[in-house]
């Protein structure tokens, strides 16, 4: 196996897959990286369990070191309002715009063509109006 953490996701996992291997008699090798020195991570003595508990120890520091950061830099992203996708490509007057022309019987197609946007977008802005009013879904003619 190349990298220990490719088979296991945290450090319970690598624990539980290193128990199967002693209960079926199974060799544990890593073929690269820190581990892959050792003959069998399975080795049911001492020292071999006092590397692997450091090493994925280490290991899931790091991972939850990454969740973490990864968290702040969610956080800081929508407190500025720039996560969760693009802004919309039709908004405030644009949309309301859109939505008169549409009550006034103006196809999609060319609502989308005079606002600059995709039939998608047209679609999507003019999605949630009350119901009787809304968009029909796309015939799959």
């Amino acid at each position: 196996m190349p990298e220990l953490f490719r088979l296991c996701r945290d450090l319970v996992d690598i624990h539980a897959v290193r128990d199967w291997c002693q209960a079926r008699g199974v060799f544990l090798r890593v073929l690269s990286g820190p581990l892959s020195n050792f003959h069998d991570l399975a080795a049911n003595d001492a020292t071999t369990a006092l590397l692997i508990n450091v090493i994925t120890a280490v290991g899931q520091f790091q991972r939850d070191l990454q969740n973490e950061l990864t968290s702040g830099g969610v956080a800081a992203a929508e407190a500025e309002g720039r996560y969760r996708g693009r802004p919309p490509a039709l908004d405030g007057d644009r949309r309301e715009d859109m939505r008169t022309a549409f009550h006034e019987g103006t196809s999609i197609a060319a609502l989308a063509r005079a606002h600059g946007v995709s039939q998608a977008a047209a679609r999507t802005a003019l999605a949630d109006l009350p119901p009787g009013q809304g968009v029909l879904p796309r015939s799959s003619a």
